[in-house]
């Protein structure tokens, strides 16, 4: 028998041994592991499909009921607004949702009517030293009713019609402006991951004065650990955050 034939035996050997050791073992394990596994994978698809169900008709709902019941308010605001300068009442930007998905994104006009114009030379006044962002202290280009309605957030009421349509949500990461997006880093992007929020967690732990680092920190925490049950905590701190106003600006 030559040194080919003995070292073919040996491998031969080998695969059985291991066969007989594991081979059996793991085709009496298999089918078990497998039911395991799509157990568990349809469970959890079950949980979260059930989750987003609710979550979007909790959007629908509310969304409806205060569009309806705060119509006289709207009317009022709509009013003041005209009464300013007798400029629109709507301002509309374009915002990035869900995937970079871009969607129109409407507020009461707090601003004058050339504010974009005269932004530029404002840049380098922001609040906040990232220039992913901005936000500035006593914006000139906010009107003397703008300042009201900025102050109780009520100038983002009418994005109650991006969550009735689908492209918002109740509670999520406010969606960005396409240019603060084109400066965001990859770590940034998770940001995109879900369905952006008319509040959200960094609104209702400082707003304006958190910097966009603690903000992505806040969002990502909120992406990571999002339930029904932390969404209505801060549905229900976004009423003190409006009502104390602090950050707003």
């Amino acid at each position: 028998m030559t040194d080919s034939d003995i070292n073919s035996s040996y491998r031969v050997e080998m695969i059985e041994e291991l066969y007989n050791r594991y081979g059996r073992a793991s085709s009496v394990k298999a089918p078990a592991a497998r039911f395991r596994y799509w157990r568990k994978k349809y469970a959890w698809s079950f949980t979260v499909g059930a989750a987003n169900f609710v979550k979007r008709a909790i959007d629908i709902g509310v969304s409806i009921f205060l569009l309806i019941t705060m119509t006289p308010f709207f009317l009022i605001v709509a009013i003041a607004i005209k009464l300013t300068d007798g400029g629109p009442i709507l301002y509309w930007q374009t915002r990035v949702g869900k995937w970079g998905k871009e969607f129109p994104f409407p507020k009461f006009r707090s601003m004058v009517i050339n504010a974009d114009s005269i932004l530029e030379p404002l840049l380098n006044q922001s609040h906040h030293q990232d220039t992913r962002t901005f936000k500035l202290k006593n914006d000139p280009r906010i009107t003397r009713i703008g300042r009201i309605i900025r102050r109780f957030s009520i100038d983002e009421l009418p994005q109650l019609l991006n969550v009735l349509k689908g492209d918002m949500t109740l509670v999520g990461p406010r969606p960005p402006l396409p240019r603060e997006v084109t400066q965001y880093k990859l770590a940034d992007r998770r940001r995109l991951d879900v369905i952006p929020g008319l509040t959200c967690i960094w609104q209702v732990s400082g707003r304006g004065d958190i910097p966009f680092e603690g903000q992505l920190k806040l969002d990502s925490d909120y992406i990571e650990s999002q339930s029904l049950r932390l969404d209505m905590i801060i549905l229900l701190r976004t009423i003190k955050a409006v009502l104390f106003g602090r950050g707003a600006y």
